[in-house]
């Protein structure tokens, strides 16, 4: 992950005009950040953790489940692309992207963005209220579900290996880990 040296805040009109490279790009608090394409472990579990997910959030008529690359516009200052988004309110879906914060974020970690997304993107998260963060370790088969109260996360579940997650805030949402690990 490598932090730009630009020295003034940008805002989503200076990360709409960002190059389409293939690259991902994001802005928290103003400050440009860049990582590379996601791995192939990496995808395996985003592209079965979605599967899941739809298959509970939309069938339920919870809400609609979307995978980056996604604009997630939190602010004029704040625009990121997490792994994968549950949206609960459909006016929040715009041309542009996802416009606010989503219900249900989920951060599939990479080498590069482990520390990332666990501190930096975990508060801005929190900050613009996004109520549910997931974080899912194809390195060491973790989900971490977590919660925002108080302005904070905390930890509601966690599951490891090939255990079966169930969600205490979604009657009847079981993630199978198994199925997410290569």
């Amino acid at each position: 992950m490598k932090r730009s040296g630009l020295h003034r805040k940008l805002d989503y009109s200076d990360y709409s005009a960002m190059p389409d490279d293939g690259k991902r790009y994001e802005l928290l608090e103003g400050a440009l950040y860049v990582t590379p394409a996601p791995g192939t472990d990496h995808q395996h579990g985003s592209k079965r953790l979605f599967r899941q997910m739809e298959a509970y959030f939309e069938t339920g008529s919870i809400g609609e489940v979307f995978y980056a690359p996604i604009d997630v516009i939190l602010g004029p200052h704040d625009v990121v692309q997490p792994d994968l988004i549950v949206v609960g309110r459909a006016e929040q879906v715009s041309q542009r992207g996802i416009e606010g914060a989503p219900l249900v974020v989920v951060e599939i970690l990479s080498p590069s963005t482990a520390d990332h997304d666990r501190e930096r993107k975990a508060s801005r998260y929190a900050h613009f209220g996004v109520e549910h963060y997931w974080i899912a370790d194809p390195k060491l088969r973790t989900m971490e579900c977590f919660r925002l109260e108080d302005g904070r996360y905390v930890l509601v579940v966690r599951g490891q290996g090939n255990e079966s997650l169930s969600h205490p805030d979604w009657p009847g949402l079981t993630l199978d880990l198994a199925r997410l690990w290569r």
